[in-house]
């Protein structure tokens, strides 16, 4: 997902619920898109923290990114980081109960 209102500062770009329990999940970043993962491809054989499978959709993911294709597409902000420069990215997630 890009957003549409990036201008590479750190501002709330998506939030997850989850109703049963009630938490909730904030992602501000200041990076321009989002890559969601859900555990679709996941069949129990990876097995985890505390001996638990990963099962189908066990989780959710999500990686803060650049536009795919950067280097190939003008229009997308730059990826390349010539020598001598830095890079520097901001994610933060928060956490709440309601």
């Amino acid at each position: 997902m890009i957003f549409k209102d990036y201008d590479n500062s750190l501002k709330l770009q998506a939030t997850l619920y989850e109703e049963k329990s009630g938490r909730l999940m904030e992602m501000f970043t200041t990076e321009p898109a989002v890559q969601l993962y859900t555990g679709n491809y996941l069949d129990a054989t990876l097995i985890g923290k505390g001996n638990i499978a990963y099962n189908h959709r066990v989780g959710v993911c999500l990686e803060t990114e650049h536009f795919p294709d950067s280097p190939n597409r003008r229009e997308f902000p730059s990826t390349i980081l010539n020598p001598g420069e830095n890079y520097s990215s901001k994610t933060v997630y928060k956490f709440k109960t309601k």
